[in-house]
């Protein structure tokens, strides 16, 4: 497109030619022109290399009294269809310019500035510098730093306070000039201190808490609640939903901050996306009694821990030089455990018996326990996963008899919070039993059942004294280790797939 504008450009620059240097149009205002009254619908990148291509700059010819050069009296630019070219012969017709020999102010100054920068190199101590004496002498000892970065930053601030322009000082250090502006805009507005700082990374996408956040809760959601008729969530789904919701991020974005937290595309088996139709519902009273929950009142993550052998177990561990640590394939059990357990939100307390197997009686007893130990609230709301026993009609119908009489012999209320179908990741307790197993499940061979237990008993006993004497999340203690806080929220994913 920019061939049916070459004569009209031409034409613009033979009238500049005739105006004073300062009257003269840029390639901006001409790309304006042609755009505006001339109806040109190309980019300025075009405009602007076409016009590079037929402006002739002024030559300066750089005679350096090395030897004897002769006498050269005559140059001749030869116009090529793009560009103007040097040539010795001019062909017939073809204008010629007589240039003036004279010695080139510009490269001088260069030369100027790299000769001081050698000398600033060389350690010359008679080199006279501007600045206050303790800023050159911290500026000096960073000359020779082993880095490239901190010895350019010193040596352009150094040579910007001589005088020395930008652009010399750019084109002597092989640095760009934005780059040395940056330099010295750092070291005028911190000084010596922010000019020599380390460069610090800005937070990466990645990482950000709300897009985290938003993810995760969206793979817990099934995908025909956002009208995508699918079972399982596509990358293009997931950034398209998720921008509408107003989290803007790409789908390499998006596949590190799953890849961090441990997702993996797996078969069936493990499900991390829930298929309730009354997901929403059910997580929206979850959260709905959380947020009102009253000091009379306490919320517990109900679940069970196994059923596991009691044999050696593998884990991740640091190990000396030499052999790997084998665990056998097969290997004769010395006992089997469950556990069941309830975690209590507000002081992060957990309470737990050993059971024989998973159903509906060990489920009240575990009600009667609770409402043992905290007889002195007002309500006691149980929150599990939806595994048979934990709905069976026999354990609804024991709360509602007990409930029937609780008001009456002062006893707390009994309200149930299940949780939705499929959604393990939501069940806090999941995150105390992944930091539980890792600190004393994984890597041990036990001797017995009874070592089992005493370890578990003791975990739990330690854990729940360190948040009575402090009721926040303990730093470096073994629980640590668990997946995630032990907190609810429809983002976490607390439920550890790895544990055994």
């Amino acid at each position: 497109m920019i061939n049916d504008y070459e004569r009209l450009i031409d034409a613009m620059l033979v009238e500049d030619d005739a105006r004073p240097q300062c009257e003269r149009r840029g390639i901006a205002a001409i790309f304006r022109l042609l755009r505006d009254q001339h109806g040109y619908g190309g980019g300025y990148d075009s405009v602007r290399r076409y016009c590079r291509s037929v402006q002739v700059p002024e030559i300066d010819v750089v005679v350096r009294p090395i030897g004897d050069l002769g006498s050269i009296k005559r140059l001749t630019i030869v116009r090529t269809p793009r560009a103007y070219q040097l040539a010795p012969h001019a062909p017939k017709g073809s204008a010629s310019i007589t240039l003036r020999l004279h010695r080139d102010r510009r490269l001088e100054r260069t030369t100027e500035v790299a000769n001081w920068i050698d000398q600033v190199r060389g350690n010359n101590t008679e080199l006279p510098l501007r600045g206050a004496p303790d800023v050159i002498n911290r500026l000096r000892s960073n000359i020779h730093d082993p880095r490239s970065r901190q010895r350019n930053r010193a040596i352009a601030v150094l040579a910007h306070e001589q005088g020395f322009p930008i652009r010399r000082i750019s084109a002597c250090l092989g640095l760009s000039r934005n780059t040395c502006r940056r330099y010295l805009r750092a070291y005028q507005e911190g000084g010596v201190e922010q000019l020599l700082a380390p460069m610090t990374r800005g937070p990466r996408k990645a990482e950000s808490e709300d897009l985290k956040a938003a993810v995760f809760r969206l793979l817990h959601e099934p995908p025909k609640d956002h009208g995508i008729n699918r079972t399982s969530w596509t990358m293009c789904d997931l950034r398209a939903v998720l921008t509408r919701q107003g989290f803007s991020a790409c789908q390499h974005v998006l596949r590190q901050i799953i890849h961090d937290a441990g997702w993996k595309w797996r078969k069936a088996r493990i499900v991390l996306t829930s298929q309730d139709p009354a997901y929403r519902e059910k997580l929206a009273a979850v959260q709905a009694i959380l947020s009102n929950l009253a000091p009379d009142e306490a919320f517990f993550s109900i679940d069970e821990f196994g059923p596991f052998a009691v044999k050696m177990k593998q884990g991740l561990m640091l190990d000396p030089p030499g052999p790997h640590r084998v665990v056998p394939q097969w290997q004769k059990s010395k006992g089997c455990l469950i556990m069941t357990a309830a975690l209590e939100l507000s002081g992060n307390q957990v309470t737990h018996f050993y059971s024989d197997r998973k159903n509906t009686t060990e489920m009240i007893r575990m009600m009667d326990v609770l409402l043992d130990r905290y007889a002195d609230r007002r309500t006691l709301y149980l929150s599990w996963d939806a595994a048979s026993w934990h709905i069976s009609k026999k354990l609804k119908k024991r709360i509602e008899e007990h409930n029937d009489t609780a008001e009456a012999a002062g006893h707390p209320r009994v309200e149930t919070a299940p949780l939705p179908a499929g959604a393990q990741f939501l069940n806090v307790i999941e995150s105390v039993f992944s930091g539980m197993a890792r600190a004393i499940i994984h890597n041990s061979n036990y001797p017995s059942t009874d070592a089992v237990r005493a370890a578990i008993d003791r975990y739990f006993a330690e854990r729940n004294q360190q948040f009575r004497d402090t009721p926040k999340r303990a730093g470096k203690r073994i629980w640590g280790n668990e997946r995630v806080t032990p907190v609810f929220s429809d983002s976490n994913n607390c439920k550890d797939p790895r544990w055994r």
